[in-house]
C-alpha cells in the first residue's frame, strides 16, 4: 500500500548509513527477502513487477524496521475517540 516504508540502518565501516524505501504510488509495497547472506528490499506494483530493489549484505546490516501503512479506517477511528475526550 502507499506509504509502506521499510527503513534500514547498515554499518559502513567507520560511520552508519539509514536507507528509506518508500512505497511512492497508490497499489505498491514494500516486500523484504533475506537469503544467502542479502537482504533483499523491493518495491513492487499491484502485479508484483520489482519498480525499485535495493540489497544489503545481511552481515552489515545494523537494524531493518517495517513501517506499514496506516490504516484510514484505523486512524479516523482514533481521531474520533480523541475528539470525545
Amino acid at each position: 500500500m502507499r506509504g509502506d516504508r521499510v527503513e534500514i540502518v547498515i554499518d559502513a565501516g567507520n560511520e552508519v548509513r539509514a536507507y528509506d524505501i518508500v512505497a511512492t504510488r497508490n497499489g505498491r509495497r514494500v516486500e523484504v527477502e533475506t537469503g544467502r547472506g542479502l537482504v533483499t528490499v523491493t518495491e513492487v506494483t499491484r502485479s508484483g513487477n520489482p519498480v525499485r530493489t535495493a540489497r544489503f549484505m545481511a552481515s552489515r546490516v545494523l537494524a531493518l524496521v517495517e513501517h506499514p501503512a496506516a490504516d484510514s479506517r484505523a486512524t479516523a477511528d482514533s481521531e474520533a475517540a480523541n475528539r470525545l475526550t
